[in-house]
């Protein structure tokens, strides 16, 4: 790849995707990487960001990058902890902060320059932290500060580095997008051609090198990630690509038949697996929702290993692996973030597993998905989707699963999804769902006492999954879809809504 690189050490902080998402946004390509394993080919990469963590460069746990090949080397910018470590270990002063300062914040002071080019005194930060910078390092020039915290921002004479303690790289700082291409555009010199045409030329050209001649089994889902990749290696490979769509029981209702029309006239190679009664039986019993996605990871590789020895020479899997499923995996790229749940296509996989896996999507963001989608020209409609689970239904039934749990779920799932789209809801919407819980109470209904399931509606606001907000439905569309529930749908007698975010909590409940 051609293209200028940054390279972002991680520091386990929770937005650090977050830095690497922004960068891209920025037509700019990025890689993260955990700080104390930086790259051997580090001379490819014209810019380097430090990460936030959760640690302090005052405690033990402090962590230490070697920072001899990029310091002064390249232009490099600190954030957050990145900014105390270079202050602390280099002729400055870290200490508690008098005044904690958590969540928005305003620039009172800022220093003319190129790092600050339209971005203007009052402008709003976030900032997270519980330390604060005492005394800048040696050789440093300060360039913002807030009411709370004098050493907001600064830059190092004699060298390309920045640093700066709040996070431009989340939401609520406003012009947070405009300093980073202030630094990396302006400062820093990169071109801005990393692009979805650019992402698709390439990623073709890899498959092509990558597989070959080979023949290759997908996994389709229906959704967004698994249909982007089957265009991409279908225009790589074409007729060497066998996509296989699997009914595990635990789909939206008759979503088998809907998913194997909507995939009609699209050119790809599709065949309809029902094996729903195999995935039923592997999940009986399981409560856990680690053991459930396991279970689940498992039996759809059983069910690939299968359909592949009914073909000749099929040496390849492919997968709609997407970036927030590793990061949430495998603790961004073995870094020390904290694991948050496995996934199924990223875990699980079992030993006697013979085909090597292909992921043409592994190290991008959902809304860089859509983006490379519709470059693709694929309809727009398919592209809007809502992102559906890859183990369903699976781990929205919290406790063991039955096939009436099941059921019971889709003719929930089924009301709210058609009530967004009828009220003109679904596309304000970024994901929707339902949840059964393992909760019975007592109702009344035609004066008898019942005593049966709850159910809890999610709608969030997104664009990739790493955060999400709870979406404010109108009462009078939440008042007449639980009634609508409680009528049509037997075992069920209480609805309720989700109102937590993302974080704390996740967007699934499992």
């Amino acid at each position: 790849m051609q293209h200028d690189k940054v390279l972002i050490l991680d520091f386990g902080s929770q937005y650090t995707q977050l830095i690497g998402r922004r960068v891209r946004e920025l037509n700019i390509y990025s890689e993260i990487h955990p700080f104390n394993k930086i790259p051997k080919d580090i001379e490819d990469y014209k810019a380097v960001i430090l990460s936030g963590s959760p640690n302090s460069v005052r405690g033990e746990a402090a962590l230490h990058p070697d920072l001899s090949q990029i310091r002064g080397k390249k232009p490099m910018l600190a954030v957050c902890y990145g900014a105390q470590y270079l202050a602390h270990f280099s002729g400055g002063e870290v200490a508690p902060s008098n005044t904690r300062e958590y969540g928005r914040a305003n620039l009172s002071y800022i220093k003319e320059d190129a790092f600050f080019k339209e971005i203007k005194e009052g402008t709003q930060v976030w900032m997270s932290h519980s330390d604060t910078i005492k005394k800048l390092p040696t050789k440093a020039v300060l360039l913002a500060s807030t009411n709370d915290v004098t050493n907001a921002a600064y830059k190092i004479e004699g060298e390309t580095t920045y640093a700066i303690q709040f996070h431009p790289e989340v939401y609520h700082s406003t012009d947070g997008k405009q300093l980073l291409e202030n630094f990396l555009v302006r400062i820093a010199g990169l071109q801005q051609d990393w692009t979805p045409q650019s992402f698709v030329e390439e990623t073709v050209d890899a498959i092509k090198a990558k597989v070959g001649s080979d023949k290759v089994v997908l996994g389709l889902s229906g959704g967004v990630d698994s249909t982007v990749a089957a265009v991409l290696l279908n225009k790589a490979i074409g007729e060497n690509l066998y996509c296989i769509f699997v009914n595990n029981g635990l789909l939206r209702k008759n979503e088998f038949k809907s998913v194997l029309k909507q995939y009609e006239g699209m050119g790809l190679n599709v065949k309809g697996v029902d094996a729903s009664e195999r995935f039923l039986n592997a999940l009986k019993g399981i409560e856990d929702p680690e053991k459930k996605r396991k279970a689940i990871g498992n039996a759809f590789i059983e069910v690939f290993d299968d359909e592949a020895n009914k073909l000749t020479d099929v040496k390849w899997l492919a997968q709609g692996t997407i970036y927030p499923d590793v990061i949430e995996s495998v603790s961004a790229t073995g870094g020390p973030s904290a694991t948050i749940k496995s996934h199924h296509n990223v875990g699980g996989l079992p030993d006697f597993m013979k085909l090597k896996i292909v992921e043409p999507l592994r190290a991008i963001f959902k809304d860089e998905v859509r983006r490379v989608g519709a470059t693709l020209g694929i309809d727009p409609e398919l592209l809007g989707r809502h992102p559906f689970p890859g183990p369903g239904l699976g781990i929205r039934i919290l406790g063991d699963i039955t096939a009436e749990k099941v059921r019971m779920l889709q003719e929930v799932d089924a009301i709210f999804i058609d009530g967004l789209k009828s009220w003109g809801l679904y596309d304000k919407v970024w994901q929707a769902g339902a949840m059964l819980l393992p909760v019975n109470s007592v109702g009344v209904m035609g004066d008898e006492r019942t005593y049966e399931k709850c159910v809890a509606l999610r709608a969030v606001e997104s664009t990739d999954g790493m955060t999400a907000d709870w979406v404010n439905l109108p009462y009078e569309f939440l008042q007449k879809t639980s009634n609508e529930i409680i009528n049509k749908v037997k075992g069920v007698n209480r609805v309720v809504y989700d109102i937590s975010s993302k974080p704390p909590a996740t967007i699934e409940w499992e």
